[in-house]
């Protein structure tokens, strides 16, 4: 299968991903563009026989950090010129955004991010705990706590929790 077959084939996955990583329809959108732009730039690097998912999650995890270190530099910096413009939108947004998640997708989004990232990669997308441990370049034990962690929070949150 071509390099770029396998890649299409991923793109529901990817965009899952994007959408627990960046809590936001349009941020996803971006972040799943970028994403699998980086990796079509970079396809001399990755190496065949390897999974080509988890690379692209790397990929997509480690813009997802740039892009909010960028933020959060841009927001200590900039004051958005529009910041009054939207004062009676701004709830209309929020309703609209909370209506089209799910009750799974909105206790998610509650979730620290690295409870987040931990709970999508292995129980939404299915990758071994190994597997999600190298994609988040973090110890397993460490992934293991952040799901333990994340899960219960889920639990509680959708009330199947004692």
């Amino acid at each position: 299968m071509a390099f770029e077959d396998e890649m299409l084939a991923l793109l529901p996955r990817l965009r899952r991903f994007a959408h627990a990583l960046a809590r936001n329809a349009a941020d996803a959108d971006d972040l799943c563009q970028a994403a699998i732009e980086r990796a079509l730039k970079a396809r001399d690097q990755w190496q065949p026989g390897t999974r080509l998912d988890s690379w692209i999650y790397r990929i997509m995890r480690n813009h997802w950090i740039d892009t909010a270190r960028a933020r959060t530099r841009h927001g200590e910096t900039f004051v958005d010129a529009e910041l009054g413009e939207g004062i009676g939108d701004r709830g209309d947004a929020a309703i609209e955004a909370n209506v089209e998640l799910g009750n799974v997708g909105r206790a998610m989004a509650t979730l620290p991010a690295e409870q987040r990232e931990a709970v999508a990669l292995v129980l939404v997308e299915g990758f071994a705990y190994k597997e999600a441990a190298e994609i988040l370049d973090i110890p397993m034990g460490t992934l293991t706590s952040r799901l333990v962690r994340g899960r219960e929070a889920l639990m509680a949150k959708l009330g199947e929790a004692a």
